[in-house]
Formats: structure tokens, C-alpha cells, sequence
């Protein structure tokens, strides 16, 4: 254990020493965040600051497999940096044109289904991953393979973009995401997740200092998705597929928002919020700060995740 928290607190400190070299990088070569024009007011003033800061957290792929090589590992680290490479290609096209669009959401959308297919194949074929879906200790719902395998493609991918939404404030997903990666390591006793998720959060915590309200730098799609992605897969390993909807709760709103927001415009002409994802609606309807969205977004993650560790230890354990 004492291990575990030595290379947690080598990945704090090497991305809280490394980042701002990657800022001052991306401002020479002016990769910076464009901003969409319908954005309040206070967001255009982050208008050319550093995107795809997320880069930073390629030093914890490198640390994971430094000190805990292993083919599960190398399964972790090759999601997270599948869905890093199709958050790059998106922020790349934004911060050099300088356009809010990046590459078309289809584009996104074939190349997650196609990384994430390769992954499951990977897991079914090399690790034992098996279509039973666990409800509580010792019974389980079995379910034919291809009924399985879609469903689990469509949550993997659902999800990624999910979490993709969260990265909407200064510093938001990184204090979500934080307890997300703690349950993991809290519940597996693989070795590999219990690394991979400490390195992560070590990561993540030394982004923050710099993500964190006002931003010098976004970890921008480069990091979101690949956050995204890795958290999916790890909830697919440790075959927690029920406790998805607690776990990712504040992910899962943050995309309904959005779907229920164009669903309503739609049949109306009238906006259900104010602006989705609904961390918007916070801030323009109630007048609440980056800040206090983000300490309770946060607070209501770390909720989530006691609800599912207590399921998890007490019913299905």
C-alpha cells in the first residue's frame, strides 16, 4: 500500500513540475482555447488559454507502466490513450484553426466505437471478461453475448462523451472525476487498478493547481475523453454495471441536460435551461459561481461514491 501512495505522489509531483512547460509550450505555439460566441460572458474572457493540457497526464500512463507493467495494465493504458489520441485530433483542429467545432461528432463517434470494440475483444478473449451482469452477492443476470457486448459498447462510449460534457468549468471534472478513481481503488484487488486509479488521481490533483479557477490551462478533450474512456472500462473490469447510474450520476446528468435541452427545443422552440450542460444553468439562473458548482458537483461524486462502496460491500460482495 505504502508503494502505491509513493507513485501517487511521484505523478502529483511530476505533472504539478512538468505542467507549466507544457503551458508555456502550447502559448508559443498558440494552441489555445477558442470560444463558442453563446458562452456567457465571464467564459469569453478565457478566450486563448492553453488547450490540451491534458497531455500532462501521458506521465501517468508512463508511470503505470513503469512500475506495475502487466497485460491488464497495458489494457489501462492503452484505453486511456486511444481516447486521449480522438480528444487530440478534436482539440488540435480547434486550438489551430481557432474553431470552437473541432472534427465532426461522427468522426468521435467511429473511432471511440472502434477503440473501445478492440478493448472489449481484448478483455473477452485474454482476461475472462464473462456477460453475467452481477445484482447482489452470489446471484447474477446472464445475458446472451451480443445483447452484452452492444450494450456495454453503447455505455462505454455514452459514458466518455458524458464525462466529455463535465469539462465545462474551470477545474469541474478534475473534483469529479477524483472520487470516481477512488472507488475503483477502493473496491479491486487487481494490483494494476489499484495503481493505475492512484496514479491518476496523483495526476489529477497536480493538474488541478493549475486547472483549477481561473484556469492557466484546459486539459481540453486530450484529457476529458481519455478520463472518459478509462473510467468506463474500469467500471466494465470490476463488473459494477449496476451501480453505474449512482456512480457516474453527475456525469449522466450532465448529458441528459444536454439530450433533454435539444429534445424540448425541439418540440417547443423553448429552452428547458437556461444553457446545458446544466453546469451552465447553474451559474446563469441562480448566479452561482465556478467555484461553489464545482466544490458541490464535486461533494455530490464523493456522495455517489459512498452509496456505491456500501451497495458494493454490504450486496454484492
Amino acid at each position: 500500500m505504502f508503494g502505491i501512495m509513493a507513485i501517487s505522489a511521484l505523478s502529483f509531483l511530476l505533472v504539478a513540475m512538468f505542467t507549466p512547460l507544457l503551458i508555456w509550450t502550447l502559448h508559443r505555439l498558440r494552441l489555445t482555447q477558442p470560444i463558442r460566441s453563446e458562452l456567457p460572458a465571464d467564459h469569453q474572457a478565457k478566450r486563448g488559454t492553453p488547450l490540451m493540457a491534458g497531455l500532462i497526464l501521458l506521465i501517468g500512463i508512463a508511470i503505470s507502466m513503469q512500475f506495475h507493467p502487466g497485460p491488464l495494465m497495458l489494457v489501462l493504458c492503452f484505453t486511456f490513450l486511444m481516447f486521449s489520441s480522438v480528444g487530440f485530433l478534436d482539440d488540435f483542429k480547434k486550438a489551430f484553426w481557432q474553431n470552437p467545432s473541432g472534427i465532426t461528432g461522427r468522426s468521435k463517434l467511429v473511432l471511440q466505437f472502434i477503440f473501445t470494440g478492440i478493448i472489449l475483444y481484448v478483455l473477452f478473449q485474454s482476461f475472462g471478461l464473462t456477460s453475467d451482469i452481477e445484482l447482489f452477492q452470489g446471484y447474477y443476470l446472464q445475458l446472451p453475448m451480443y445483447l452484452y457486448v452492444g450494450i456495454i459498447l453503447l455505455f462505454v462510449v455514452g459514458s466518455a462523451n458524458a464525462i466529455n460534457f463535465t469539462d465545462g468549468l474551470d477545474g469541474l471534472l478534475i473534483n469529479v472525476a477524483i472520487p470516481t478513481y477512488f472507488f475503483f481503488f477502493m473496491i479491486s484487488d487487481k494490483p494494476e487498478v489499484q495503481t493505475f486509479s492512484l496514479v491518476m488521481i496523483g495526476c489529477l490533483l497536480g493538474l488541478f493547481l493549475y486547472n483549477i479557477y481561473p484556469a492557466r490551462a484546459f486539459m481540453g478533450d486530450t484529457g476529458s475523453l481519455a478520463i472518459g474512456g478509462s473510467l468506463s472500462i474500469l467500471a466494465v473490469i470490476e463488473k459494477v454495471e449496476l451501480l453505474i447510474p449512482i456512480l457516474f450520476f453527475v456525469y449522466f446528468a450532465e448529458q441528459l441536460s444536454v439530450i433533454l435541452q435539444v429534445w424540448y427545443y425541439k418540440r417547443t422552440k423553448l429552452r428547458l435551461f437556461r444553457m446545458a450542460p446544466i453546469h451552465y444553468h447553474f451559474s446563469l439562473k441562480y448566479g452561482w459561481s465556478e467555484n461553489k458548482i464545482v466544490i458541490i458537483f464535486g461533494f455530490i461524486s464523493w456522495v455517489s461514491v459512498l452509496i456505491c462502496w456500501l451497495i458494493w460491500k454490504y450486496l454484492m460482495h
